[in-house]
């Protein structure tokens, strides 16, 4: 982790040299030396601040977790706390928004999952990260099912989520927003009763 008194403005610098170098290179060959080549800084201030590669690369993933926990934090804040539909809508929109499908972003990510089966601290990020987007969507649906069911439809809420999220990160035209929401968002509205969907469904279903 980056030693206290690390001036703010070269976390963010060494972050993005990170991800620039993933997205170019892949994690393999993202070294020190290259980062440091892409940050414009010396290789001794990588391994001063964050102790080497394994510290940068646990600090870049933080910064994009924190990104993502606050696009959803976002937009929940922006949706009405009766509407259940609404704010799983809004933790679904959060892991597909626009700032988590940038290139270096979305490469970032796939080299995080590989290293996490390599990596305990990686693994336990990787662990927040999943029960944090299960405890936000048990909270939204078992006040509209039981607690059984709804541990049970978040798992599968989840399983989409990663999957199309996966399976776009790897297709040559990227991750199509738009389609994972409407894919969950289908499946999402067949888990709950009838007067649980929102105005907005029951016009286009009638």
């Amino acid at each position: 982790m980056p030693k206290v008194g690390m001036p703010e403005i070269r976390k963010p610098q060494l972050i993005n040299a990170t991800m620039e170098a993933i997205d170019s290179h892949g994690l393999q060959k993202a070294s020190v030396a290259l980062i440091s080549r892409y940050a414009g800084v010396s290789p001794a201030i990588i391994n001063h601040y964050f102790g080497g590669k394994d510290g940068l690369l646990e600090a870049t993933m933080r910064s994009v977790l924190k990104q993502l926990s606050n696009g959803v934090s976002e937009r929940l804040a922006e949706t009405d706390p009766d509407d259940v539909v609404g704010r799983i809508k809004a933790i679904v929109g959060g892991n597909f928004d626009p700032r988590q499908l940038d290139r270096k972003v979305v490469k970032t990510w796939l080299a995080f999952w590989s290293q996490s089966m390599h990596d305990n601290m990686l693994f336990r990020l990787q662990r927040v990260n999943e029960q944090r987007l299960l405890s936000h969507l048990r909270r939204e649906l078992k006040r509209v099912l039981e607690p059984e069911r709804a541990q049970f439809v978040a798992q599968g809420i989840a399983a989409l989520i990663d999957g199309i999220w996966l399976r776009g990160a790897l297709a040559p035209e990227g991750i199509n927003s738009e389609m994972a929401q409407r894919i969950i968002t289908d499946y999402l509205e067949r888990q709950l009763p009838p007067e649980n969907l929102n105005t907005e469904h029951k016009r286009r279903t009638q």
